[in-house]
């Protein structure tokens, strides 16, 4: 074995690990020779350095690696490791505590009877949660009883979650809590759909009020949870939506000091609302395409009108 007698001053080049002496300016693959007796010929010719590493070819000294604020893929794992990085400073991914409410809701795959509904936000909520690099947690549904759900924001978390139980009336207690026991800084906003919307501070994490109309729930998540948890876990806070631009098709109305929320199905760049758009329609979600958004200064858009859709896939 030639290479343990030659001294690490007489090595230049590496081939898989290999040191190679001085001198040597290609190597043939083995399976490019034939052995005949004590002689080996080549089958093939091979131009000047081929099947060579160079010092440096990969990463070069003062080289920058990985820029920061960048989600770790399989191949950077092993390119840090390459460089002799077992360990790196990383974001850690956001804790956030699903709480859903209501006595009327049953556990997800269970089937309605009477005047109970299944949970959509739940699951909804832990994809949505987990698609902007959190790391969610829904236990189950919380009842309609406010000390349950003083227990419920109360657990460990970096972000809490509400879902249900967000507006005025006699059952919404969150608001109530999250003022008497935290800080209830936004309660309610001029939006369509999601307007008893809310956010404060409980323990010094954020909390972000939702209600339990399932495509409010959606489009408020949107809104602002959605970029809280992606600011938290050092991502960009844009919608992670692709766009696209088309004409409508029809006039979609709104009033001006409101943002609106407009699901709408997309063909060959024409643009069309769809047609049953209450806030407690999801299955509007999974008929349309995307969403436009109306901004609050406008007072909607008429037909033809070029805009943007923002595509759910």
């Amino acid at each position: 074995d030639w290479s343990s007698d030659v001294c690490s001053s007489d090595l230049v080049r590496i081939m898989t690990g290999a040191p190679l002496p001085i001198g040597v300016d290609s190597v043939l693959p083995v399976e490019q020779t034939d052995v005949v007796g004590e002689n080996i010929r080549a089958l093939k010719s091979l131009p000047v350095g081929k099947n060579l590493g160079s010092v440096g070819e990969d990463i070069c000294c003062g080289d920058t690696v990985l820029a920061p604020l960048r989600v770790l893929r399989p191949q950077d794992v092993g390119v840090l490791s390459s460089i002799g990085q077992s360990q790196v400073t990383v974001v850690r991914r956001p804790r956030v505590r699903i709480v859903v409410t209501g006595d009327e809701l049953l556990p997800a795959g269970e089937q309605p009877r009477g005047s109970q509904i299944v949970d959509a936000n739940g699951p909804m909520l832990n994809a949505l949660v987990e698609r902007d690099g959190g790391l969610p947690n829904h236990p189950g549904i919380v009842p309609d009883d406010p000390d349950a759900i003083l227990a419920a924001i109360s657990e460990d978390a970096d972000v809490i979650l509400t879902s249900g139980g967000s507006s005025v009336g006699q059952e919404d207690h969150v608001p109530m809590l999250l003022a008497q026991h935290g800080q209830l800084a936004v309660h309610g906003v001029a939006m369509r759909p999601a307007g008893p919307l809310g956010m404060g501070t409980f323990n010094g994490r954020l909390v972000v009020l939702l209600p339990g109309n399932p495509v409010a729930c959606l489009w408020g998540y949107d809104l602002l949870a959605g970029r809280a948890i992606r600011r938290l876990g050092g991502r960009n806070t844009d919608w992670p939506y692709r766009r696209a631009c088309g004409q409508l098709t029809r006039e979609v109305v709104s009033s001006a000091g409101r943002l609106d929320y407009i699901r709408v199905t997309i063909d060959r760049g024409t643009v069309t609302p769809v047609t049953s758009s209450g806030a407690s329609v999801l299955s509007s979600t999974t008929r349309a395409d995307g969403f436009v958004v109306i901004p609050a200064e406008a007072d909607g858009y008429s037909a033809g009108s070029e805009v943007e859709v923002f595509l759910y896939d």
